[in-house]
């Protein structure tokens, strides 16, 4: 009879452990969906917020993925030994997109915010974004400093790029800085 309980408390005390685990481990591997910069820019557009996305839309960011289209990104594919064009390569579309690959929907439109900012669905609703903490939470990435920018903006502006150029942050920031004002009008 003591071993019908013991087996019975240790499978109650197992099924206690996976209920209490499995929400944290969900939680570890929450994964969230691209949203687009449409869904984004319409909170984004105004002075209020920092004119945004009309400062993303007049960026090279905006036109990342329709330089893959050209012939010349062809050929610099080719010399790169990649095997398929430069628009379809996982490599190429890793830094021309936001998402890669993995977010045929939004290839298009280049160097989204969630290139930087990370897959939107779970912080997009408005009042997750008027809480800073929960945002992050949520998947939003945020940068403390210009050094932490800086960082993620070299990920791709490297010496593993085929044309890459000389990267001078601060002059490419003060051409794409987006940032909420302080004292909004």
């Amino acid at each position: 009879m003591r071993s019908i309980h013991s087996l019975a408390a240790a499978f109650i005390g197992i099924l206690g452990w996976v209920a209490v685990a499995s929400p944290v481990a969900a939680q570890e591997e929450k994964t969230y969906e691209y949203i687009g910069v449409a869904a984004c820019g319409k909170c984004h557009k105004t002075e209020k917020n920092g004119n945004q996305l009309p400062i993303w839309e007049q960026s090279q960011h905006a036109k990342a993925y329709e330089t893959l289209t050209t012939a010349r990104a062809d050929s610099i594919a080719l010399a790169a030994v990649l095997t398929t064009k430069a628009a379809e390569s996982e490599t190429c579309l890793g830094c021309h997109t936001a998402g890669g690959a993995s977010a045929t929907e939004f290839m298009k439109e280049g160097v989204g915010c969630e290139a930087c900012h990370n897959a939107g669905s779970g912080y997009k609703p408005l009042s997750v974004m008027k809480n800073k903490a929960k945002s992050i939470a949520l998947g939003l990435r945020e940068f403390a400093d210009s050094t932490a920018r800086e960082a993620l903006c070299l990920t791709c502006h490297n010496d593993k790029s085929p044309t890459a150029k000389p990267f001078d942050f601060a002059e490419r920031w003060d051409k794409m800085k987006h940032l909420v004002p302080v004292d909004p009008p």
